[in-house]
């Protein structure tokens, strides 16, 4: 693409994948001034040649982040969309997916006044989210060995209660129980798992040490482990996935990024809510979920109003209901403590405002 037709650009769509990059530019009028395929060293040499402040967007997918920052240091405006926002703006629907459909489609929902886009990650925060993915691998790993050892015993009679600990504590004396019938074979290969195990519970470890450490040195992470049902890996979590809250207008916006908000089928007037919309980040919405599960369990160990309010909603509702209610309320307080500087109280009485406060008795008026 030549230098006059550079400068025509706008506006530029690019959908990622690992050694082709499709491009689809614009200019002003939304004429396309370029389509094509190019890998990703050609990519970044092209983009050097394009207007200071051109908007350069593409999916949030693997590599996108990286990318965005590359295009932020030369100036340009990197955005990045979910991919489930994208597909609207597919011409061709669902049967004409191709790469040039998918730039085209990213370069007209970027063009989209109310569209929602994905902050641009530093490498620090990317780096925590990295550290709870890795755990979160770790952990499906060492639940994976836990079973395949449990089942490998199964099929010579040895059946033990489900708790790890249980089976930890009694693996060693089986392994080496003589009056069993397990081959040699067998044996060495447990041996093997178990050790397999241990390592696994190391990494682990280390894991935590990382994400414990980021919460003592983080100041948003410490205001965050104040409320009932975060602990240490969810602060970490939600302070490195979300990062800038005030991205949120609101607190209610932020509970509904996370998919902690009824689902809705209404129409002509009648309100129709089901279970909630499960959108957003899973791995952020299933911690505030388990920990708000604790957090309603032992609710009648506290006094506090906060405490109290959930032991009556778990009277009126099922702890299954109080425990998402929770779930979504500290997602709320989460937003008003980080963007207005506050700190959290269990015993906080909100003031209601002057319209909505009952009215005094004609007498007393009188």
């Amino acid at each position: 693409m030549n230098e006059c037709a550079a400068a025509r650009v706008v506006r530029v769509g690019v959908d990622l994948s690992k050694r082709v990059y499709q491009v689809h530019a614009v200019d002003r009028s939304g004429e396309v001034v370029f389509a094509k395929p190019m890998s990703p060293e050609r990519f970044l040499a092209w983009c050097a040649d394009l207007p200071v402040g051109c908007l350069v967007a593409t999916e949030a997918c693997g590599g996108a982040h990286h990318i965005a920052r590359r295009m932020l240091a030369m100036g340009l405006d990197a955005r990045l969309i979910a991919a489930h926002f994208v597909a609207p703006y597919r011409l061709a629907g669902k049967s004409g997916k191709n790469d040039a459909n998918d730039a085209a489609a990213i370069c007209e929902a970027a063009s989209r006044p109310h569209m929602h886009f994905v902050p641009v990650k530093t490498t620090e925060r990317q780096g925590q989210v990295a550290l709870h993915r890795l755990r979160e691998g770790y952990k499906e790993e060492r639940s994976a060995c836990i079973n395949r050892i449990r089942g490998l015993l199964t099929e010579f009679g040895l059946v033990f209660p489900k708790r790890p600990e249980t089976l930890r504590r009694v693996l060693i004396e089986v392994l080496e129980d003589g009056s069993n019938e397990l081959p040699g074979l067998v044996r060495l290969a447990l041996e093997r798992a178990h050790a397999h195990w241990v390592e696994l519970d190391a990494q682990l470890a280390w894991c935590d040490q990382q994400i414990d450490v980021h919460v003592r040195t983080d100041v948003r992470a410490k205001k965050a482990l104040q409320l009932q049902g975060i602990g240490p890996i969810t602060a970490s979590a939600i302070i490195a996935g979300v990062g800038d809250f005030t991205q949120f207008r609101n607190a209610r916006q932020f509970g509904a990024w996370l998919g902690l908000v009824p689902s809705q089928n209404s129409s002509g007037g009648k309100v129709s809510l089901g279970g909630i919309t499960k959108r957003g980040d899973d791995y952020l919405r299933t911690l505030l979920i388990q920990g708000a599960k604790a957090a309603v369990m032992t609710a009648n160990k506290r006094t506090d109003r906060l405490s109290r309010w959930l032991l009556q909603l778990k009277a009126r509702a099922g702890w299954q209901k109080a425990t998402v209610a929770l779930a979504n309320k500290n997602a709320r307080v989460l937003w008003t403590i980080m963007t207005h500087g506050t700190t959290f109280d269990a015993d906080y009485l909100p003031q209601i405002p002057a319209a909505r406060q009952p009215k005094p008795p004609a007498a007393q008026l009188a």
